[in-house]
């Protein structure tokens, strides 16, 4: 193996090649495809395949139209719902606020006689405690004033007895 890229083939024999190909006659063409005819019946499986799509397609298409029917259907009733769901709780917050204003006015009226009642007993525990300072002390001062009084009535009896004429 020698010659070009270790094929065995040389520069001489390439041009040895093409000097037998120029004295002799071409080789006749390769054998190709039969000449043109029209295809009858081997084109009827596509254009059957196509038209199958087409009907695929057609179906899908109702099928879509159907399901969208039925989604806005569901959708029109879903906001129904939820309209009537708010309609309720602003029914329900209103009476709740309603309730609540009811309450505050009811807890300040509370919390007033709450103060009425508060600033009564205060005064009912000042009276009290004044009585109790009252009798504590007449409680402390009873045994001077009873000797005072006795003091008193035997110093009346004296003086009466005086006035009277006796000695």
């Amino acid at each position: 193996p020698g010659g070009i890229a270790g094929t065995g083939i040389s520069l001489v024999q390439i041009s040895a090649h093409n000097q037998l190909s120029e004295d002799a006659a071409p080789a006749p063409p390769p054998a190709t495809w039969d000449a043109y005819s029209t295809k009858s019946g081997e084109s009827s499986g596509v254009i059957a395949m196509i038209d199958l799509l087409i009907k695929d397609l057609d179906k899908e298409l109702s099928e879509a139209g159907v399901e969208e029917k039925e989604a806005q259907s569901d959708y029109q009733a879903m906001m129904s719902d939820s309209a009537d769901k708010r309609a309720q709780d602003a029914k329900s917050l209103t009476e709740k606020e309603s309730t609540k204003a009811d309450m505050d006015s009811q807890i300040q009226d509370h919390g007033a006689s709450a103060k009425a009642a508060t600033s009564e007993l205060m005064a009912a525990h000042k009276y009290i405690s004044s009585l109790h300072a009252e009798c504590d002390w007449l409680l402390q001062y009873f045994d001077v004033r009873k000797a005072a009084r006795a003091d008193e009535v035997d110093s009346l009896e004296k003086a009466k007895a005086v006035l009277s004429g006796a000695d």
